[in-house]
């Protein structure tokens, strides 16, 4: 599974998802970094089926409008920390690895646990 992790998230997170195993970028190293379009992510990640991970609403708008990014992943958790963001990537490991075959889903983070949505 690859993830690309948007403008908001972390490299802890990347880092993180590289020492488990995952393929895991930041916007910052593809395209125009910080200053690419959210329907450029879009594109690079649906192209070469990368799991986008944003905590931007307009991600969300856009999967359920257009579906796409096709692999979508929202941090809803307000101001928490890297490590317990971090801690819950870890506790979420075999759900997530569970989506790897799956063509398109929407998965959240939140204050009351996980949300999916295929």
């Amino acid at each position: 599974m690859k993830f690309l992790c948007d403008v908001h998230i972390s490299y802890k997170i990347v880092n993180t998802l590289k020492s488990i195993g995952f393929d895991a970028i930041h916007v910052n190293e593809i395209l125009n970094k910080s200053e690419t379009k959210d329907s450029d992510i879009c594109e690079f990640a649906d192209k070469k089926d990368y799991v986008v991970i944003t905590k931007d609403s307009d991600f969300e708008d856009s999967y359920r409008v257009k579906n796409t990014p096709r692999k979508l992943l929202k941090i809803s958790l307000g101001n928490i920390s890297n490590q317990l963001l971090i801690t819950i990537f870890e506790e979420n490991i075999g759900n997530l690895k569970r989506l790897e075959s799956e063509k398109s889903f929407f998965i959240e983070f939140n204050k009351d646990g996980i949300t999916y949505r295929p």
